[in-house]
């Protein structure tokens, strides 16, 4: 049996376990079903994740005791406990944590502290998720990921600890986190919960600046906040805003577009709501439509014909994973494909998109592309399109991104400038910069006219990614070209660059750029002296490296404890013992007040924009002024 077949057969077993979860078959029709041979753990775990309730899916779990023949993987197990999550059975998590880090089960692997997190936050037990976090912070030599920072904060917010979780950013910036996506979408979800629509929105309006991406659920929540507010002129502001994006909308806006068609917005409306709409060729699922045994005889016995189940009570869409279906059709060989014919999908933007997103290798997302082309009721549009594009230039596929771009000038589509930018940064990735070289200088024929500020985050991209391919010269000639149209790289442009040309060596060439820093007007912050101290040290100039330090210091700012470590250490190798004694006694003036990492990151976020954001959030849960300024100032000079 093909890969394709396989999952076709496992699908009609979930939906059958499915429909039974939410019907009133007795416990013997669920384990009839269970006895079927096709029954493994990929069924039991995406049947324990589509059940209808937490009892629902442990009864399930109850029932399959009885199956002999089955045996718990990892994935089953994970799936348990977060059921046992959801329903606040933490005891209970607690010890099947336990059989699995003792070895109960074979071939399962250790439980993360990730997946602990994860679960005692879904159960609301902010005791054990604070413990598992301290219990891998003592394991770790630099602070835990960005995603662990995110589970305490929206955790302490459903809690209403909202100074805790403003404290918990405020750590995660002070120790060297990175904040991402899901990190703002918390805060906007938090300033949004206590009506700071202004703050939330002035926070969202940042993120591009901060080189993130805004998400389909920063897009909601917002559309939902201001819809409710009354405020629609916004929302048509955002729902433009999201097309420009290139983010296919949600069926869950629908309310909202409602809303503005009765305010006068019906035109806009109605377009986007084509796009949103469930398509009315995906048909529900029942007990009359799906045959239990269909894998073992011919559909002499369905799942109508069971004691107690009403065939009309149940319909559900039939159920379907993107990534699965990716994985069965990876090789894309005629046998798969031909049952992918068979199965009579009804193709969508949307699972085209998610598809597209889960191949692994560019050329069967390539062959999928242009086989469903020719699909009955299907067209790309510009989300399948943009999809393609980014996925073949993340695997360096310059002709076939060319063929796709000439096709969208031939139609007069237009790109959105996220995709643009994701072209150019996955061109770094592959290796490609003189497409990406090209694709910019192109710009105005496939993306339209752009702003100054998005111009400055598309030449920030374009930087990088030659930095990335080694195209020096190029690199320089760019930035050149950028400040002589007017547009000023910003500080983490810079900082990126100084790091780039210091790994080369090429000191002369950061001297350079931090001349070039100063004729901008722009102010260094702590990560920028922190990259031309290390840039020095490395290439044994300490004096020169200590002669920057003496700026920092001037400018009210510390290097953190490593970068300070570096510069004594360099400068006792020069022989420099007085100065190395210097350093550490100032360093010692600072004592406990000594950052754990510096606030800032290549081309991506300054310090300032950090504190901004800080600020932002902070200012709508401090009691006064005078806290909010001690605070943001506290963290500036660390």
């Amino acid at each position: 049996m093909n890969k394709m077949s396989l999952y076709l057969q496992r699908a009609k077993l979930i939906d059958s376990i499915r429909l039974c979860l939410r019907s009133n078959a007795p416990e013997s029709s669920l384990a009839s079903i269970l006895r079927s041979p096709s029954l493994d753990s990929f069924v039991v775990t995406n049947a324990l994740r589509s059940a209808p309730s937490p009892v629902s899916a442990l009864n399930l779990i109850e029932t399959l005791k009885k199956i002999e023949t089955f045996s718990h993987t990892q994935e089953t197990l994970h799936a348990l406990a977060k059921i046992l999550a959801k329903s606040g059975q933490t005891e209970k998590l607690g010890v099947l944590i336990d059989a699995i880090n003792t070895g109960k089960f074979t071939n399962v692997a250790y439980v993360s502290f990730m997946d602990r997190m994860r679960w005692y936050a879904i159960a609301g037990d902010l005791n054990e998720v604070t413990g598992v976090w301290h219990e891998w912070r003592r394991t770790l030599d630099k602070h835990p990921c960005a995603e662990s920072y995110n589970i305490l904060m929206k955790l302490c917010i459903e809690k209403s600890m909202d100074a805790e979780a403003v404290k918990l950013f405020r750590r995660m910036i002070e120790e060297g986190a990175l904040p991402n996506c899901r990190t703002y979408t918390v805060i906007i979800q938090h300033l949004i919960k206590f009506e700071k629509l202004d703050s939330a929105m002035k926070l969202f309006r940042m993120l591009p600046h901060m080189r993130l991406r805004r998400t389909l659920m920063q897009y909601y929540v917002l559309v939902e906040a201001f819809t409710s507010a009354d405020k629609l002129v916004v929302v048509k502001t955002l729902l433009n805003e999201m097309r420009a994006d290139g983010i296919l909308p949600g069926r869950a806006m629908l309310l909202s577009l409602e809303r503005m068609k009765e305010a006068g917005y019906a035109d806009e409306a109605d377009e986007l709501i084509k796009e949103m709409m469930p398509d009315e060729r995906i048909k529900s699922i029942s007990y009359s439509l799906v045959s239990i045994e269909d894998d073992v005889d011919d559909d002499s016995e369905g799942a109508s014909d069971l004691p107690g189940v009403d065939k009309d009570e149940v319909q559900l869409k039939p159920w379907l994973d993107p990534a699965a279906l990716a994985s069965a059709l990876q090789h894309w060989e005629d046998e798969e494909v031909a049952a992918l014919e068979d199965a009579n999908f009804m193709w969508t933007s949307r699972l085209v998109c998610k598809l597209i997103r889960n191949f692994k290798s560019p050329e069967t997302a390539w062959e999928f592309f242009c086989w469903v082309a020719h699909q009955p009721g299907f067209v790309h549009d510009i989300y399948t399109i943009s999809r393609m594009i980014a996925k073949l230039a993340r695997h360096g596929c310059v002709q076939l991104v060319d063929q796709l771009l000439f096709k969208i000038k031939r139609e007069g589509m237009i790109l959105s400038f996220s995709t643009i930018r994701l072209i150019i940064d996955f061109y770094g990735f592959s290796r490609k910069g003189d497409a990406a070289l090209n694709i910019f200088r192109n710009i105005k024929t496939i993306c339209g006219p752009l702003s100054q500020s998005s111009r400055l985050i598309l030449y920030s991209s374009l930087l990088r990614t030659l930095a990335k391919c080694q195209m020096n010269a190029e690199a320089f000639d760019i930035l050149e070209d950028m400040i002589l149209s007017g547009i000023c790289p910003d500080v983490q442009t810079f900082s990126g660059l100084m790091h780039h040309y210091a790994l080369e060596g090429d000191i002369k060439t950061v001297q350079r750029l931090f001349g070039m820093v100063r004729q901008c007007d722009l102010e260094p912050d702590a990560y920028m002296y922190k990259i031309l101290i290390c840039a020095y040290c490395k290439c044994e100039r300490a004096s020169l490296a200590l002669r920057i330090f003496d700026d920092m210091r001037n400018s009210q700012l510390m290097p953190d404890a490593a970068t300070k470590q570096l510069l004594v250490k360099s400068l006792w190798k020069e022989g420099k013992l007085r100065e190395a004694a210097r350093v550490e006694e100032m360093s010692e003036e600072v004592g406990d007040n000594m950052p754990l990492a510096l606030p800032g990151h290549l081309y991506t976020v300054s310090t300032a924009d950090l504190i901004m954001a800080y600020r932002i959030y902070s200012g709508c849960f401090t009691e006064g002024p005078s806290e909010e300024i001690r605070e943001t100032e506290s963290l500036a000079s660390a």
